[in-house]
């Protein structure tokens, strides 16, 4: 996986867009990326990792703020990163979800998240040619291509030191959970959890087995009344069988017996029940006689109430007629009364129908002649309440007249003033231009006269380390000139210990040495003189570096004073930013203006149309009131003549029509009396027929005697059962024949012996079938309990032996180190993590240190296998990691995140990681270590990979030409690249 192109916008710190060119960055394969705390430098690390997953390490992640609050509200926030994986590449663009303000009204609206792949060339076999814009599509894509999950790319891409070195020192546990997460073990994980669910089902199983077994036992031991034994045998068992047998054979022939004894008592009782039955009757028949003698003249007088009122049955219904009809009479005469009473003027006596329809005829006529001036007394009134209201809109529009005036005379003064500010914005914005750029110009040699005193200080640092690197280089020179003379006085010394018996001299070429120059203790070696060489080389090129720098710095001094002069920059700059301050106020105004001065112009314009409109209006109200008062004053003298002493001729003509309603309905009344009283004398005379027809001397004495006819059926009834229940007594007596009703019969033993017997009979039939009952439920429970006991066995041998399996894969039982199987996976991925970052570590502290793992457990039982620990060269022990210092810790975590970041690539068979983040640590090296670092750096990118550091270390400015700086301001950050 290379990156070649990454671009942010409205991203974290960033308000507008900033673009990162990898492919200029990665041009020496080493980079650096630095600027302030706090500038952003990390926030590219999170686009990359944004654009690539939709997601940000670490605790950045749960905040979710990704959206620049500086940025301006209609920029959308994005990120676009072009990448190279597994030889294709492709153009990715996301953009997380976050608030914004509405387009239309006030408040915010959701952004909603939103994602794009598309293949920069040929897309690859089995995938959409033109990309994908789903969410989940592209991170599936992403991580299909890549090899690796989100959580493995953080590690083995954007090195943190930081968590490396947590994971170096911590405990075993926490660092079981970044191996999980990076190594993919979850499915070791499974087959672990699915060895304890096999074993739960299994157990379930077994203890189901051994539950029914002792369910059947106990059911056995139940059968028979007693206690089940600890081990139910074939032995217990076969003699409950005997017993059983037995028993139900007992409970036969007792049952066999008790059933004739039974029959015996119930013969018996049967003679002498029927005995008893007849005795009884022949009781109950002479009872039933001597009853219906005492009541017989009581019957006789039912039988004379019976006849009378059978015949006065008749003489009720004529007389309640009657009656309903003399009622009417009465009612028509109340309504006539009070009908006449309510007449006006209606003293006298009461008139016939005739009259009463006379006078309602002539009432409505006069009221006919009214209708019409009804009408014009409608009319009227609505006149007067058009006058009135003319009247208050001609006040209205009088009252309009004068306000419109008012204000009329105020608008020219606001109008010229509006004018003239007008005039004022607009010279302001035309000198806006040229006030801008003298205020730039003065900012930026502010800006420059604020660099003077650091360039001032720099140049004099600069010619003191120019002193000094000259006069080291005068010590290295005169250093090497002293070693080189002094081996060159010591060369025959030098020529004579490498001479050997029987070896060619290689001056003279003789095998013989007979006197060999000797040499003084301590003289100079080729090693000494090349090593004296090499520093002098060092010497001058620091020299000449610090001369480089020195005119550097002098060139950026007199620069900035040949720019700024001998000006008061500051003065100069205020001057010219409040001038451009108050140009810019006048020149926001403008538009304001313009429309408020648009704005007075159309209300006098308008003020103006409505003067003349309300004076048109007020003419017109004046002439209407005059026609209007004219009309009303004539049809005001036809009115009072016709209501005469009423309130209006409504009112008149109301009062005649309701009297002419109410003599019509008296004459309706004098009709309704008259038949009323003709059908009373008819009805008179129908009654008194009735009377005499029925024998009765007069109505009370025939209502007297009628009865309801309930009444009447009830004394029927009686008298009929009375005649049934003395032939049904007398029939009963001539069956009997010569029964003595005083007879006395012995019934209750009998039946006592009949109960006995057949109680008896019950219990010894109960008895039989529980026995034959027992006998049957232990034969069939037996063989049940025989075939689970032999089904049992292989089960539990079964389950011992997956118990036994399942602790060892979950590290428990016979596993010796407490290794799980998914810790035992672990482990052997981080041996071969130890083993890879070792080599580095070695080559970084210079052999001093390397990894050691461990696979012991842990103490007080703790599981073993993840043991990190490090072995120190120069004591020869294994030290805990916790125990390293401050620079030895970052050296052993940056070795042991390149380690893991190579083990996990191999591992997951992921896209080769040609771009490599490394992020801060550098700062607690000395200058030895990070040389040792740098080359392992550098080892990194051999092959074509790209490695970033992240770093505030300012010797790795001076050590790395390719740098990309992120600067930050009030107004958010930006980035620039260097080299």
């Amino acid at each position: 996986m290379r990156l070649h192109r990454l671009a942010v916008t409205a991203f974290g710190p960033y308000p507008g867009q900033e673009v990162v060119d990898f492919d200029r960055l990665g041009a020496d394969g080493l980079f650096l990326l630095h600027g302030d705390t706090g500038a952003g430098k990390t926030t590219l690390l999170d686009a990359v990792a944004f654009a690539l997953f939709g997601a940000v390490p670490g605790m950045r992640e749960q905040a979710r703020r990704l959206r620049c609050d500086y940025a301006d509200p209609a920029v959308a926030t994005e990120v676009t990163l072009e990448l190279s994986v597994r030889g294709h590449r492709l153009l990715l663009v996301r953009g997380p979800e976050y608030e914004r303000p509405k387009k239309r009204g006030g408040g915010t609206t959701k952004q909603q998240a939103r994602a794009s792949l598309t293949w920069v060339g040929d897309a690859p076999r089995g995938h959409a040619p033109d990309g994908v814009t789903r969410l989940d599509e592209v991170g599936r894509t992403v991580e299909r291509l890549l090899g690796m999950s989100k959580d493995q790319f953080f590690q083995v891409v954007l090195l943190p030191q930081g968590e490396f070195a947590r994971f170096l020192c911590a405990e075993t546990g926490e660092r079981e959970k970044l191996l999980e997460k990076l190594f993919g073990t979850q499915h070791f994980a499974l087959v672990e959890q699915w060895f304890r669910d096999r074993r739960v089902l299994r157990g379930r199983e077994l203890e189901a087995g051994r539950v029914a077994a002792g369910q059947l036992a106990a059911r056995v031991a139940q059968v028979v009344g007693e206690e089940p034994p600890e081990h139910a045998g074939d032995d217990w068992l076969a003699e409950l069988v005997t017993r059983t047998e037995l028993a139900a054979s007992d409970a036969v022939t007792a049952e066999l017996a008790a059933a004739a004894e039974r029959d015996r008592a119930e013969a018996k009782f049967l003679v002498t029940r029927e005995l008893a039955d007849r005795v009884t009757s022949a009781r109950s028949a002479h009872a039933e006689l001597a009853r219906l003698d005492a009541q017989a003249q009581d019957r006789e007088a039912r039988r004379a109430e019976l006849s009378a009122a059978r015949r006065a049955g008749g003489v009720p219904p004529v007389a309640r007629e009657y009656e309903r009809v003399a009622e009417l009479v009465r009612d028509a005469e109340r309504e006539v009364e009070d009908r006449f009473g309510a007449l006006p003027a209606s003293a006298g006596p009461t008139p016939d129908a005739g009259w009463a329809r006379t006078r309602a005829a002539r009432a409505r006529e006069e009221a006919g002649t009214l209708a019409a001036l009804v009408a014009q007394a409608r009319a009227q009134d609505s006149d007067r309440d058009t006058l009135a209201a003319l009247t208050i809109e001609a006040r209205r529009a009088d009252a309009a007249i004068q306000e419109c005036a008012g204000r009329l005379s105020s608008l020219p003064a606001e109008i010229a003033d509006g004018r003239e500010r007008l005039a004022q914005a607009d010279r302001a914005a035309g000198l806006l231009p040229g006030l801008l750029s003298t205020r730039d110009e003065l900012t930026e040699l502010s800006l420059a006269a604020e660099r003077i005193p650091a360039a001032e200080a720099a140049a004099s640092a600069a010619a003191l380390a120019h002193t000094t690197a000259v006069d080291d280089h005068q010590d290295a020179r005169e250093s090497f000139q002293d070693i080189r003379q002094r081996r060159l006085a010591g060369m025959a010394a030098e020529l004579a210990g490498a001479l050997a018996d029987d070896a060619p001299c290689p001056v003279c070429g003789s095998g013989e040495h007979p006197a060999p120059a000797q040499g003084a203790v301590g003289r100079v070696t080729a090693a000494d003189e090349r090593e004296a060489a090499q520093r002098e080389q060092d010497a001058q090129a620091a020299r000449e570096r610090a001369r480089d720098r020195l005119a550097q710095a002098d060139q950026t001094l007199g620069a900035l004073r040949d720019r700024v002069g001998g000006r008061d920059v500051a003065t100069d700059l205020a001057h010219a930013a409040a001038a451009y301050a108050e140009a810019a106020a006048l020149a926001a105004g403008r538009d304001r203006l313009a429309t408020r001065l648009d704005a007075v112009e159309r209300e006098a314009e308008r003020l103006r149309e409505r003067r003349l409109a309300a004076e048109k209006q007020a003419a017109g109200y004046e002439r209407e009131r005059d026609v209007l008062t004219e009309r009303i004053a004539e049809r005001s003298a036809r009115l009072d003549e016709a209501r005469g002493e009423y309130a209006d001729v409504a009112a008149r003509r109301t009062s005649l029509l309701d009297t002419a309603d109410r003599l019509d309905a008296l004459a309706e009344s004098l009709a309704a009396l008259d038949s009323a009283e003709t059908r009373a004398a008819e009805q008179r005379a129908v009654l008194a027929k009735a009377v005499a027809e029925a024998g009765f001397a007069d109505v009370d004495e025939a209502t007297a005697a009628a009865r309801p006819d309930r009444v009447i059926q009830r004394l029927e009834r009686e008298l009929d059962d009375a005649r049934a229940r003395e032939a049904a007594a007398r029939r009963e007596l001539a069956a009997l024949g010569d029964v003595d009703p005083t007879a006395q019969v012995p019934l209750g033993a009998a039946a006592d012996a009949v109960t006995q017997a057949r109680e008896t009979f019950e219990q010894a039939k109960v008895t039989e079938r529980v026995a034959r009952s027992a006998r049957g439920d232990v034969a069939a429970l037996a063989e049940r309990l025989r075939a689970v006991s032999a089904a049992l066995a292989p089960v539990e041998a079964e389950y011992e032996e997956l118990s036994a399996l399942t602790d060892v894969v979950n590290g428990r039982g016979q596993n010796a180190r407490k290794m799980s199987l998914r810790a035992y996976v672990l482990a052997s991925r981080l041996e071969e993590v130890a083993v890879a970052a070792s080599a580095r570590l070695r080559r970084m502290s210079e052999d001093r240190f390397s990894f050691v793992h461990s696979d012991a457990a842990g103490p007080r039982g703790k599981r073993g296998g993840l043991g990190l620990d490090v072995l120190d060269d120069y004591s020869g022990r294994v030290r805990p990691a916790k125990t390293l210092s401050g620079g030895e810790t970052f050296l052993a975590s940056l070795a042991l995140a390149l380690g893991l970041a190579d083990v996990v690539a191999a591992e997951t068979g992921g896209a080769l990681l040609d771009t490599l983040f490394v992020d801060e640590g550098f700062g607690m090296l000395d200058a030895d270590t990070l040389d040792e670092v740098m080359n392992t750096l550098d080892e990194l990118r051999a092959g074509g990979r790209v490695v970033g550091l992240v770093s505030h270390v300012e010797e790795l400015r001076q050590r790395i030409p390719t740098r990309l700086r992120v600067r930050k301001s009030r107004t958010g950050s930006s980035v620039e690249l260097i080299g």
